[in-house]
């Protein structure tokens, strides 16, 4: 079907309750489960995403003379950074150094989730650019209208670039740790593709695991009634306690997204003498895995491994899922399988000389980048020739 180009308005939605679900679901870009109508509702519904907690939603709509959802950005209002996983904590200090105000700013993502999904949603018979533009334009001018510093685009697609580029957002690059499925039968086969040396540590964390009695379990939503919720929830919110912070999501939240995306959810949990003793909290599209938060009751030898990294990469094999996001930072991710890869995000800075800048540091930033994963691909455990 050919592309169509209409005229289009822009709305803002205050809450994504204000767009029915059938709508915003049928956009390009909603098969990835954090951009599903039911991931943000819970988020709202629950109270994660509110301006108690720094975000306030202001979804920008793109519809036809008919009224038709042609397009769709999800965004937020800003009173901090937290979050977002894209850090400008010394953009905000050069900001109050020089007596101004970063905050308010705006921001496309999906709250507490650096996952790379598109930012720019559109229907299927609408014209991409035409969207993308129109709603990029609105958001700059919604900034204006507010008095927020600046829009921030957080992990948009590659495919993304291009409108962003034209509607004068800065490019920023960084990187994270991604693993490939290469069609492995098993978790053996994946092995196999290692150095001897790397293939011998990594058996022996997974020996050390089994050894301390430790099994594991992966449940679906399904799988997961309030009882477990709230055995999983005090793994899950320890690693935020022990930083000095209160976990950004909820026993609520887990509950009802659950109910609403039983497919996506994914929790892959260890148990020790019938007891959970540390979790992974994941989600799933058809073809990705997105490892997100793990937590554990003790210290025990090389679980995070086992976790985090080993469990996932078998359940990817199993399901014949095609990749897996593992989260953000962490070089210790490169000897478990995963590969540098690069991220992204945009920012339109409405003072002129902040945003002249903000791009000549991110100049700078990009070939740091680029340095920074040449040295590390050099670490990847996998022989010459082989694997990723």
């Amino acid at each position: 079907m050919n592309a169509t180009v209409e005229p289009v308005r822009i709305e803002v939605a205050r809450t994504i309750a204000d767009v029915a679900a059938a709508e915003w679901n049928g956009l390009r870009g909603t098969d990835c489960p954090f951009l599903r109508h039911e991931f943000l509702l819970a988020l709202e519904e629950t109270g994660c995403v509110a301006p108690a907690t720094g975000w306030t939603p202001c979804h920008l709509l793109l519809r036809d003379a008919a009224g038709r959802l042609r397009g769709a950005m999800p965004l937020y209002s800003k009173t901090s950074s937290y979050g977002e996983f894209v850090f400008d904590w010394a953009w905000a200090d050069a900001y109050r150094r020089a007596g101004l105000r970063y905050f308010p700013k705006l921001v496309s993502a999906v709250p507490f989730t650096p996952a790379t999904s598109r930012r720019l949603l559109h229907a299927a018979d609408q014209d991409p650019e035409q969207a993308g533009l129109a709603l990029l334009s609105g958001a700059t001018e919604l900034a204006l209208q507010t008095g927020a510093s600046s829009v921030h685009v957080l992990f948009p697609t590659a495919g993304e670039s291009a409108p962003l580029a034209r509607a004068g957002f800065l490019p920023r690059k960084d990187c994270q740790f991604h693993w490939a499925n290469r069609g492995y039968a098993d978790f053996d086969a994946f092995l196999a593709e290692f150095t001897a040396e790397k293939r011998k540590k990594a058996k022996r964390e997974r020996r050390r695991v089994a050894e301390a009695g430790i099994t594991f379990v992966r449940l679906g939503g399904r799988d997961i009634d309030a009882g477990l919720w709230k055995q999983l929830m005090p793994l899950y919110a320890s690693s935020f306690w022990r930083r000095g912070r209160e976990p950004y999501l909820s026993e609520a939240f887990f509950t009802q997204v659950s109910t609403a995306l039983p497919g996506n959810v994914v929790a892959i949990v260890a148990m020790l003498r019938g007891e959970p003793v540390a979790t992974a909290l994941c989600f799933r599209s058809q073809d990705t895995l997105y490892g997100r938060y793990w937590g554990c009751a003790g210290d025990y030898h090389s679980l995070h491994f086992e976790t985090c990294y080993y469990q996932g990469i078998e359940y990817c094999i199993e399901q014949g899922l095609q990749a897996f996001e593992p989260g953000t930072q962490g070089e210790h991710k490169i000897s478990r399988g995963f590969v540098p890869t690069e991220t992204r995000s945009a920012h339109w800075l409405s003072h002129p000389e902040f945003a002249r800048a903000i791009d000549q540091y991110l100049d700078r930033e990009r070939a740091h980048i680029d340095e920074y994963m040449e040295a590390a691909n050099a670490h990847v455990p996998y022989r010459k020739g082989a694997g990723q």
